[in-house]
């Protein structure tokens, strides 16, 4: 193992038995997902009382304690958070055999993260309504397709979410990612991951949405578009200037942040260029 892993920066702990090892991942990644799901309903409290919360999460997280306390932005994805509570869950019954419900908070927290990112599109919608504008018929740009920040890996991200539940709003939707070059979840619907357990099953009018290409030049993706969503907090994004993004969209237009990646100034800036955040 010593030759594929950093074993001197990241020991390796050997565990009596496997179920065990398979428990200390399981928990591990339960953990995250709650306290993912812990930080929503906060996130909720904050953005209707002018709270905000990424400077909330940045002074706790100088007590060394609480130092791994994370934003849930969109939802959240990747191969393990999303679904190692419920493989517990589903282990716990069918497995080892017992019948009564001991998971109360690790279900709950599947629950609430898969449906966290309805939520950026009820945000879109107001800010759309604040413009004097509506979904339907508008032109939207998603900026990142993936789970999380610098990869390329889409899988359960809630971005997918949000683009779908947009488009059975009646958006014309737009992607832009610097990083995923197809974006299979949508191009290949109908058979990906594999056929009838598509997204697209629990949402109206998705049909047109294997014609979405992942789009790579910023500028060309935000022509005329009537709304911007920031979605995954991409290195590339965290430069980007409110000046540039109203000049290349042509107007100004509604930003929605999920991330916390826009800073007071840029805010402020957006709000005098006539845009709503």
């Amino acid at each position: 193992l010593t030759e594929v892993l950093n074993t001197e920066e990241y020991p390796l702990t050997v565990m009596d038995r496997p179920i065990e090892s398979e428990t200390t991942k399981i928990v591990e990644n339960s953990f995250r997902a709650c306290l993912l799901a812990f930080l929503d309903e906060w996130s909720l409290f904050a953005e209707r009382n002018g709270v905000d919360l990424i400077k909330v999460i940045k002074a706790i997280k100088v007590r060394p304690t609480h130092s791994n306390i994370i934003f849930p932005g969109p939802g959240i994805g990747g191969y393990c958070l999303p679904k190692d509570g419920g493989l517990g869950h589903w282990a716990y019954k069918h497995i080892l055999g017992f019948n009564d419900d001991i998971f109360k908070m690790t279900t709950m927290a599947i629950d609430i993260n898969d449906t966290r990112a309805l939520h950026v599109a009820t945000l879109t919608r107001d800010a759309m309504r604040n413009m004097g504008r509506q979904v339907a018929g508008t032109r939207i740009l998603l900026c990142g397709a993936s789970y999380r920040q610098d990869v390329a890996d889409t899988r359960y991200s809630g971005s997918e979410i949000v683009v779908r539940k947009l488009t059975e709003m009646g958006a014309e939707m737009r992607v832009h990612d610097p990083y995923v070059e197809h974006w299979y979840e949508l191009e290949k619907q109908d058979t990906y991951p594999t056929q009838g357990h598509s997204l697209a099953r629990f949402f109206r009018n998705q049909d047109d949405l294997v014609n979405i290409r992942v789009q790579h030049d910023l500028a060309a993706a935000l022509k005329d578009t009537q709304a911007i969503i920031l979605a995954v907090p991409h290195a590339p994004y965290l430069k980007l200037d409110p000046d540039k993004i109203v000049q290349w969209a042509g107007a100004p237009l509604a930003v929605v942040d999920c991330f916390g990646i826009l800073d007071d100034k840029k805010i402020r800036r957006y709000f005098e260029l006539g845009c709503e955040v």
